[in-house]
């Protein structure tokens, strides 16, 4: 079997997938960084006494975030600087020795709480680099660490996603983390839970802009998930595969025999400059047009997409980020509220038993168009009865066979019953957003020029998105 049998055989989870339907969601940093001036200072237990969100809403969040269209929150339990969110029983360092409530607070679980009122899902950050913890560095560290874990996984309902950071600037003291342990401690305690950027089910997109790549695989080597569980020092190693490479899974990549895998994007960028609260960020939010084009290149790009708000010392999202967070949902509504009809007619090249053309209209993961195995160029064709303006498709590829197509075109068929191309792209994946100048048409075809193996679609739709 060659490398692109290979590739073209590798698939993701059933959790993988479920990952990859949420598309949207938020995040959130609050700690004590909140109150200081640096995002990851060290701290003496004393320094909790900080800590004070006195008009602190976990509702006032989630609403925020399902106005901008989100469907899940993460929250920042344990930044770098090791202060809890929750009265953890292994550390003072924790909303349970500062003055708010009398230390009778727990962050988390308000904010689960309201998730779970209103319809996100929830998601939970520890950071394995602990910069007040005195084990670290040991042994008993990832003892410590997996009970903070344990504690985070059994007591605050059900968690989407078990999320850490690779960072970690400390030079003079390294821990070797227990990575398998506390996968595995995951695996028995959340099944359902994503282990994402230093885990085997989600990968970091490389860089905290917003953006993916323009070809974004989810077969990609396997030493990625190595580079990304080695903080810090990885990002010098050019010779190893990591996140930050232009190319990770085309096909003259993936040709030098590498062990390969599904590993999927996420893109976490923050809506301000920093991921903290500061308060001359305050004016500097990323405008409503950065935003969309950030949504645009990620979930529209084989990718999720990680949007960071922070809250203010008073516990509260800023004003100017819940105008913005609900500009974004309204602009998304539109974007998406003129679909076309559908297509009187849809032929395809070739399809395999029980996978017609038709399916592509339903975004029914169940159903879909699958070409033939013997089909080289295999290509959809849409009809109209009257002609019809069109200016963005929405793509889904059936990554529940895995990820095949390597480039694609779609043409229209013009006044003279010429096809001419107005789009052209290479990956999909689990999503593709086309945008492209307005036509006019009574055809559209979508035509495959590389794959491997059979081409896969589940959803093909388009938009009339100036009408």
């Amino acid at each position: 079997m060659n490398y692109i049998e290979k590739a073209a055989k590798i698939k993701p989870t059933a959790r993988q997938i479920k990952w990859n339907q949420l598309e949207f969601y938020g995040f959130v940093h609050f700690g004590l960084y909140t109150y200081t001036d640096t995002e990851t200072p060290d701290g003496s237990d004393a320094k909790a006494k900080f800590f004070n969100p006195i008009h602190f809403d976990a509702e006032q969040w989630v609403k925020a975030f399902k106005s901008a269209g989100m469907s899940a929150l993460l929250l920042t339990c344990k930044h770098h600087e090791g202060f809890c969110l929750w009265p953890t029983a292994y550390t003072n360092f924790s909303v349970k020795n500062c003055p708010w409530k009398n230390g009778q607070s727990d962050i988390v679980k308000e904010v689960a709480h309201a998730c779970k009122k209103h319809g996100l899902q929830f998601g939970v950050y520890l950071s394995p680099w602990d910069m007040h913890e005195t084990t670290y560095g040991t042994e008993a560290y990832n003892i410590f660490f997996k009970n903070q874990l344990r504690e985070l996984l059994t007591n605050y309902g059900d968690i989407f996603c078990v999320w850490f950071d690779g960072a970690c600037r400390e030079t003079k003291i390294k821990q070797d983390y227990d990575w398998d342990g506390y996968y595995a401690l995951i695996r028995e305690l959340q099944p359902n839970a994503s282990i994402c950027i230093c885990g085997p089910d989600v990968r970091w997109c490389g860089n905290e802009a917003g953006v993916c790549r323009d070809e974004e695989w989810s077969v990609v080597p396997k030493e990625i998930m190595t580079t990304e569980r080695n903080p810090g020092y990885w990002r010098q190693i050019d010779t190893i595969p990591n996140a930050t490479w232009p190319d990770l899974g085309s096909r003259e990549f993936i040709s030098k025999g590498q062990e390969l895998m599904w590993y999927p994007a996420e893109v976490d960028v923050s809506i301000r400059p920093s991921w903290g609260y500061v308060k001359e960020d305050d004016t500097k939010l990323h405008s409503l047009n950065t935003l969309m084009t950030m949504y645009l290149r990620s979930v529209g790009g084989n990718a999720n997409l990680l949007l960071n708000v922070p809250p203010n010392p008073d516990g509260l999202f800023a004003e100017a980020d819940i105008e913005r967070l609900s500009e974004m949902g309204s602009a998304l509504q539109k974007l998406f509220s003129n679909p076309a009809p559908l297509p009187e007619n849809c032929v395809s090249s070739s399809f395999a038993a029980e996978h017609e053309p038709e399916f592509v209209y339903s975004s029914n993961r169940d159903t879909y168009w699958q070409s033939g195995t013997d089909d080289v160029s295999p290509a959809l064709t849409l009809s109209w009865d009257k002609p019809i303006e069109l200016d963005m498709a929405v793509i889904q590829e059936t990554i529940e066979e895995g990820q095949h197509i390597e480039s694609f075109d779609l043409d229209y068929l013009d006044e003279e019953n010429h096809w001419k191309t107005f789009f052209s792209a290479t990956t999909i994946g689990y999503k593709r957003i086309c945008q492209f100048s307005k036509i006019k048409t009574k055809q559209v075809r979508f035509k495959v020029n590389a794959s491997r193996s059979f081409a896969a679609i589940t959803y093909l739709k388009f938009y009339q998105t100036n009408s």
